[in-house]
């Protein structure tokens, strides 16, 4: 089955993300939380702060949501670069406003030998990297519909 967030034939990357921003908001409207794409915030680690452009946002309730539809290889491997794009979403959560609820929205992309979706294996290996009240949430495409996987805390997980 071929969909919106598969990157075959000719559907540019941009394309392929906005269709995932767009299955994002729907999801979040669900629930009533309505964002905007291309929501821009200050952040930095130090006093000096510079807009950062997150791909979706709100004033009210103050939230700000990273979107990846990343997928594991053809061959079944870790995307390794990828995954590095996640850990700088993780840096830019952590350097964001602390009144911000903040949100990783990605595909759910299981794998074959394993059965492990890719945010699984992410949270196994990087969650030293994900900043406390940093929630992940994985959407199911074949359901069109996304669960809370993962909400960084304080406590030991």
């Amino acid at each position: 089955m071929t969909n919106n967030f598969q990157r075959e034939g000719s559907v540019s990357n941009a394309q392929v993300g906005r269709a995932f921003e767009d299955a994002a908001m729907d999801v979040l409207a669900e629930r009533g939380l309505k964002v905007r794409q291309k929501y821009f915030v200050e952040v930095g680690v130090s006093n000096f702060k510079k807009h950062h452009e997150f791909d979706l946002g709100a004033d009210h309730p103050p939230t700000i949501v990273e979107c990846k539809s990343h997928r594991w290889t053809k061959g079944g491997n870790v995307p390794s670069a990828k995954l590095t794009i996640w850990n700088e979403a993780m840096y830019y959560f952590a350097c964001s406003p602390p009144k911000f609820r903040k949100i990783f929205f990605v595909l759910k992309d299981v794998q074959d030998k394993t059965g492990e979706t890719l945010s699984e294996y992410y949270i196994k290996r990087y969650c030293h990297l994900i900043p406390i009240g940093v929630e992940i949430w994985e959407f199911d495409e074949q359901k069109n519909e996304a669960e809370i996987v993962y909400k960084a805390s304080l406590s030991l997980q």
